[in-house]
Formats: structure tokens, C-alpha cells, sequence
């Protein structure tokens, strides 16, 4: 089951395989299994193995016939969900589509390259995820049911990690857990009427003819991600990621036309729709950020002395302070702890950008730095407190040092162990056909042996 669920991940990571495949010809397709009313033909495991192969992944020896499992199971979970009548809504999927296709988008560049490459519109290749993401969610939602409310005790960590060979326990570099508290200066009304002054003149000059959006993007704007490209975005009115004042503004333009002069939680923009099918769009924008002076820095630094100061006297305590003081929406609903790149507190040296670094350098565990100017990943200047709550040296993994990873992972193996007996239990009662290719897969047996 723990092989099955690493390949899941994989194939799941391409799940475009069968759309793009479609335009390679398969010679001879038939069912290869049958599990009640669901049947799995032969060219769903070649077109996913194809992926893999073009995406750089090597199949494993045994790729087919775990892959045949894996889909075996999402049959058998799809019957189950559907028996216990749980329902996946239209809107659900629909959502789950779009998210994927932009994915794509950003992947290949545009919808056009999304399109030229499946050889099918994207209206086609939503049409073609429709069954398989329907029946992805019902899986998911089927496991969750099984597994939902197993929890795992003390004692139950400690004998999953004496299972261990000592050879064999992770080694861990330092890892820390950080929480800071962010002040973004506001700019003088001076320096924001100076930016929309300057967004008003290059769309004069726009709609004069005398300039293009992209070139004076490309040279003016202050938004790094978009520079390069003139200042173009792909977007869709459902996204999440984006302010929702400059997605709301996209969507009011006809296209062409060149948006007066807004603010957003960024700074200053002009927009520009390219073109619009539907939910989709098309735009290009200016970026203009208000300068931060000295004055603005001064006047932060003076109110994040005051807020250390409480903390240190205990008046109030760090989450408290997150909540009510600091701007950095990264942190703010993480009670102010910033995230690794697994979603965990545990953060490891590399993932911390240099002058945090030399921050914790002087920071003993449970103390606030100083007020520190920084500017962050967006080329925004900002005023931070830095607080140490732990830190471990390197070391063997170990139930002191590491209970919660230990924990988690032996939550995980019980999960596992549930999800199994339930399969071993439900695969007598399904009605289960398998070609005789795939017959002697080792991972098959115990489906092979209800072969009705």
C-alpha cells in the first residue's frame, strides 16, 4: 500500500497524461479489469507511463502493475463513495479543472501551448478530466472517511520508532522555529500622488498611440514577476492567489482598453485587457510602489520598540502581538511562525533568507530581536521583530528532539494498516475481473484471488 501511495503521487502529479497522449495513436486497447461497474483499459497505464517517461521519472519494474492496482483502488473507493452516497458537487470539480489547466498554463507558457500540445481546445480537455477528477475527489474523500478520527498515543510513537533500525534514523541539520511580526511602513501621500500622477501619464501615452503597455511595462514597472513579459498576466476570475481588488478591476475592462490609475495591497497599478473568454483573461499591468523614506522607517522602528517591549515584560504574548500589530499576511494566521517547505514550524538554516540569518545569530530560544529594517521577496521595505522560540543542534533522529515528525509518520503506517484491512474486507464483496497479463503481479494477488 506505502508503494502504491508513492506512485499515486506521481501519477496524480500528471494527470494530463491521457489528454496528452491522446494525439499518440494506440495500436490495440482492451479492458485489462473490471471492478464492479468500472472498467480500466490498457491504455490508461500506457498513457501514464508514457508521462512519466517524458516528464524525466522512471517507471519502476513493476510500474504497470502497480499502476493497474492504484487504479483498482480508486474504482473500489469510487463504488464505496457512491454506495455511501457522498456526493462531489459540479462546482466542485469544476474548480479542481480550473486549478489544474492553469497549472498547465504556467507550465507551458499559455493557453495556445496548452491547446497545441494536447492537440484539443481546452473546453476538450476539461471535458476529458471531468470523470477521472469526479472520481479522484471520491476517492479522496472515501479514504478520509476510513481513516477519519484514527489518532495515535504516545506509546504507539515510541513502538513505531523502536521498529527502527538505529542504522537507519533520518540525521538532522539545526532546525529552528521563527515567528516575527512585520510593519510595512505606509508611503507619504506625497509619493503615492507621484505614482498615480506617473500611471495617469503612461496611459496617456498609451491611448495616444505613442507608446505600447508592454514596452513601458518592461522598462517601468516594479513588479519583478511580470517585468519580462511586458507586464502579462494569464488569469481567471475564480483565483484565489491574487488581490481581489486587481482581479475585480481586470474584469470590469473591455479589451483594450487601459484601466484608470488603482491601489491594491501591492501598490499603485494600471491594467490593460488584452483579451477575455469567459472566466479567462488576458491583461498586462504597471506596478508603481509609493517609496518608503527614512522618515516612515524611523516611525515603524519607534512603534515595533514599543510592541518588543511588551513582549519582553510579558504584557502581552507573541501570538496576541501577530494578530494586532503585524502586516505580513504569510505569517499572521500562523500565529506569526513562518513555514517550511513542507508546511511544518520546523525550519532548516537554508530556507531562511541571509539576514535572518545573522538576526538569529545573536537570538538565544524564547528571545525578540530588535526592531530590524528588511526588504522582502516582493522588493517591499518593512520593519521586523524576529522571535526564537526553538532550536535543536544536528543530531540523530530521536523521540525527545522529534516526537511530532516520529508521530506523525506512525499516524501514517496506522492509517496505512487501517486503509488495508479495509481493502482486504471490501474486495470480497465487489465483483473483480483481471486480464490474464496482469494475473501473476505480486501486487494483485489478493485482487486476483475474487476474481469472479
Amino acid at each position: 500500500m506505502l508503494k502504491y501511495n508513492i506512485l499515486l503521487t506521481i501519477v496524480f502529479s500528471l494527470n494530463l497524461s491521457t489528454t496528452f497522449s491522446q494525439s499518440k495513436k494506440v495500436l490495440a486497447d482492451k479492458i485489462i479489469a473490471v471492478v464492479g461497474n468500472k472498467i480500466i483499459m490498457k491504455s490508461d497505464l500506457e498513457s501514464a507511463i508514457q508521462e512519466m517517461i517524458s516528464q524525466g521519472v522512471e517507471p519502476p519494474a513493476d510500474a504497470n502493475c502497480l499502476l493497474l492496482e492504484q487504479r483498482m483502488i480508486s474504482k473500489a473507493l469510487v463504488l464505496q463513495a457512491e454506495k455511501d452516497s457522498i456526493n462531489v458537487s459540479e462546482e466542485e470539480v469544476e474548480a479542481d479543472i480550473d486549478n489544474q489547466i492553469r497549472f498547465y498554463i504556467r507550465q507551458l507558457g499559455s493557453k495556445e501551448e496548452v491547446e497545441r500540445t494536447a492537440r484539443r481546445t481546452i473546453y476538450q480537455i476539461k471535458e476529458d478530466f471531468r470523470e477521472s477528477f469526479r472520481d479522484r475527489k471520491l476517492s479522496s474523500l472515501m479514504k478520509n472517511k476510513i481513516v477519519d478520527g484514527i489518532k495515535i498515543t504516545p506509546n504507539e510513537a515510541k513502538a513505531y520508532f523502536e521498529t527502527i533500525p538505529k542504522d537507519s534514523l533520518p540525521f538532522y541539520e539545526t532546525q529552528l522555529e521563527i515567528g516575527q511580526i512585520v510593519i510595512y511602513p505606509k508611503a507619504s501621500r506625497d509619493a503615492e500622488e507621484y505614482c498615480i500622477e506617473q500611471l495617469s501619464d503612461y496611459k496617456r501615452q498609451i491611448e495616444s498611440g505613442n507608446k505600447d503597455f508592454a514596452t513601458l511595462a518592461s522598462i517601468f514597472t516594479d513588479d519583478p514577476g511580470s517585468k519580462a513579459s511586458g507586464g502579462r498576466y494569464e488569469i481567471n476570475r475564480n483565483q484565489k492567489d491574487l488581490d481581489n481588488v486587481w482581479l475585480s478591476k481586470s474584469f470590469t475592462l473591455k479589451e483594450g482598453q487601459v484601466s484608470n490609475p488603482f491601489k491594491s495591497k501591492f501598490g499603485y497599478h494600471i491594467i490593460q485587457l488584452v483579451s477575455r473568454a469567459g472566466d479567462d483573461a488576458v491583461v498586462r499591468h504597471i506596478l508603481k510602489i509609493p517609496p518608503i523614506t527614512q522618515y516612515e522607517i524611523k516611525d515603524a522602528m519607534s512603534k515595533m520598540d514599543t510592541v518588543r517591549s511588551k513582549l519582553i515584560t510579558g504584557i502581552i504574548d507573541f501570538g496576541v502581538a501577530v494578530s494586532r500589530y503585524s502586516d505580513d499576511e504569510g505569517s499572521k494566521f500562523t500565529a506569526g511562525m513562518l513555514q517550511s517547505r513542507n508546511g511544518g514550524t520546523s525550519l532548516s538554516i537554508d530556507e531562511l533568507d541571509k539576514d535572518l540569518v545573522m538576526m538569529l545569530n545573536e537570538l538565544k530560544v524564547g528571545e525578540y530581536s530588535k526592531p530590524v529594517e528588511f526588504v522582502d521577496e516582493r522588493g517591499k521595505k518593512g520593519v521586523r521583530i524576529v522571535y526564537l522560540k526553538t532550536k535543536t543542534e544536528p543530531h540523530r533522529e530521536n523521540l525527545k528532539d522529534d516526537y511530532n515528525k516520529i508521530a506523525q509518520r506512525a499516524l501514517e503506517v496506522k492509517k496505512e494498516n487501517t486503509l488495508e484491512r479495509w481493502f482486504n474486507e471490501k474486495i470480497k464483496t465487489y465483483y473483480i475481473m483481471i486480464d490474464d497479463e496482469y494475473k501473476n503481479c505480486e501486487s494483485l494477488k489478493k485482487w486476483v484471488k475474487n476474481v469472479k
